[in-house]
């Protein structure tokens, strides 16, 4: 991992915005391309059409999963940051850690309760005979790797806040790479179809996760997540 972060303190805020802003805006180029990408793999199925329309309409869900980490990490990082400002490192560690406890909770009480109740709730979305086998094969491998997105996505703004942008970018640039590699292995070489694809998102977010709390919890990052907060 590159060591090298950006000195937030010091320099021209033109330069500052610039290295900020590119590394993230090329994570979410590729994160946009590689759901791109899934659509299309999952759309050439046989009963593409009726796939897609299955995905869509457990998409909500999804999206609320991804919401909750939002939630806790472009909440948490600017409080983060703003410790930081004031050199107080330690307070700054104990909030990043409490939202690492925090996401760990949710992911824990949306994994419950979307296993629990997923078909009504589909359903509920608007699901039929015909679309509703495939928004339960998707979202029940989904919903179990629940925990990974929450780490991947609700723990990256953490490192992106002490200036480590380019470590931010390659969390979700390895994500997207080995979602677009797995994919078609999945749903077609082993003829596993929306579950493949739910299968290589979650495994893409498992080693997303992996990576950033690697970095995390090593000795290049200045905050660490600690056990006593």
């Amino acid at each position: 991992m590159d060591n090298k972060n950006v000195a937030l303190g010091s320099g021209s805020i033109g330069k500052l915005l610039l290295s900020l802003a590119v590394p993230t805006i090329v994570a979410q180029m590729v994160n946009l391309l590689y759901n791109i990408i899934d659509r299309i793999y999952i759309g050439r199925m046989v009963s593409g059409d009726l796939a897609m329309a299955g995905i869509g309409i457990a998409m909500p869900i999804i999206m609320l999963i991804s919401a909750f980490s939002a939630l806790i990490g472009n909440g948490g990082a600017p409080l983060v940051a703003i410790k930081m400002g004031e050199e107080n490192n330690d307070e700054a560690e104990k909030i990043m850690s409490n939202s690492f406890s925090v996401l760990i909770i949710i992911s824990i009480i949306l994994t419950t309760i979307f296993l629990a109740f997923r078909e009504p709730i589909l359903w509920a979305f608007g699901a039929s005979e015909a679309t509703i086998g495939y928004s339960m094969d998707y979202l029940t491998i989904y919903v179990m790797g629940t925990i990974f997105v929450q780490i991947s996505l609700g723990m990256n703004p953490f490192i992106n806040t002490q200036g480590f942008t380019k470590i931010g970018m390659y969390t979700v640039s390895i994500g997207a790479i080995i979602n677009i590699i797995l994919d078609p292995i999945f749903i077609f070489g082993l003829d596993m179809g929306v579950k493949g694809a739910a299968l290589a998102s979650i495994i893409a977010q498992a080693v997303s996760a992996i990576w950033v709390l690697k970095f995390l919890i090593g000795k290049k990052s200045i905050l660490k997540i600690r056990k006593n907060t």
